[in-house]
């Protein structure tokens, strides 16, 4: 298999080779390219989620079997702005989605605190690992999170996670090094080469977190936190939360602060050149691909994995399978 390909995972797949073809042959996907023959194979039991950049193709009799499968297909532009997704149409355990709709407001507040809490001490924690010092109100809003009796719905909430992301915000520019520098927060569209390089990988984290959830059977488009909306994974945006500084912030500083993506590696727009997406994609899954030492369960995971544990916890946390949620909280 080429390396160009962009193709990385048995059970993520990423296509970028424009031209190129996704087909289904004695219950293998394979992918082509006219001219080219075959790129990459993979026996499809073993896949549940496709992404595919640009001018990517699939066959018919592919998506029959993609939807039998299971397998959800992700759909990008070539320079990786997302463009929607292909569902299957998957047996749901109908209790767990029924337990879900059901979920009241007290309970919602519940989990939704744990999760703002994560986000909170996850930010402190790579702050922290960076030597950032002036952390101390970070910490303070994080222990408020649980104990303060005035935060009484989801809107008390996010206004202690808003103060938390602004005081986060303006101490990661002492995270960069060479002639890297963050200002502010920019989205829609971002403003420069870093804010570019955080929405990117949110995204991507984004897809990790809609897959798990649909594996377990929720549904990513009723939130606990964020409002529902029309195409709008509002359960997936509420998962991510705990994952956004210790997952994609940190790995942004990592490929900027070594080198592996620099201010040459973007065109108009603040966007990844060609070459360079291709490069930043490798980057992305060797990372997902990474272990380490889950806090709570002490056992080897890699990001991709951790994920969907989280999103196994909160199903049981929504189906009264725990008596609480469990998130992803790195160590001191």
């Amino acid at each position: 298999m080429k390396e160009s390909e962009g193709i990385f995972d048995d059970s993520v797949i990423f296509v970028t080779t424009q031209g190129s073809v996704i087909g289904i042959d004695g219950g293998r996907i394979r992918v082509t390219k006219k001219g080219e023959g075959e790129l990459a194979s993979f026996p499809i039991g073993k896949v549940d989620t496709i992404n595919v950049f640009g001018g990517v193709n699939f066959t018919t009799p592919f998506v029959a079997s993609a939807n039998e499968h299971g397998i959800v297909l992700n759909y990008f532009t070539e320079n990786g702005a997302y463009r929607g997704s292909f569902v299957p149409e998957m047996n749901t355990i109908a209790e767990i989605r029924r337990r879900q709709y059901a979920q009241t407001d007290a309970e919602k507040l519940v989990i939704a605190k744990r999760i703002i809490r994560a986000k909170i001490h996850n930010s402190r924690i790579l702050l922290s690992r960076k030597g950032v010092k002036s952390t101390d109100k970070l910490l303070d809003i994080e222990v408020r999170v649980l104990e303060d009796k005035n935060i009484k719905n989801i809107d008390d909430l996010m206004g202690f996670e808003g103060m938390a992301s602004d005081i986060y915000f303006s101490l990661l520019n002492e995270c960069l090094v060479g002639d890297w520098t963050f200002e502010k927060r920019t989205r829609r569209p971002p403003q420069d080469h870093i804010n570019a390089l955080m929405s990117l990988t949110y995204t991507m984290i984004k897809n990790e977190v809609q897959s798990g959830l649909r594996q377990y059977n929720l549904d990513p488009f009723l939130g606990i936190m964020h409002a529902d909306r029309h195409g709008r994974p509002a359960l997936a945006l509420d998962l991510i939360e705990e994952f956004r500084a210790i997952f994609a912030d940190a790995f942004v500083l990592r490929l900027v602060n070594r080198g592996e993506i620099t201010h040459d590696d973007f065109g108009v727009d603040n966007r990844l050149i060609k070459d360079a997406f291709k490069k930043y994609l490798e980057k992305y899954d060797e990372y997902m691909k990474e272990e380490f030492n889950h806090p709570k369960f002490e056992y080897t995971v890699n990001r991709r994995k951790a994920i969907r544990m989280q999103a196994i916890l909160l199903r049981k946390a929504i189906t009264g399978e725990l008596k609480e949620y469990y998130p992803l909280e790195y160590p001191k």
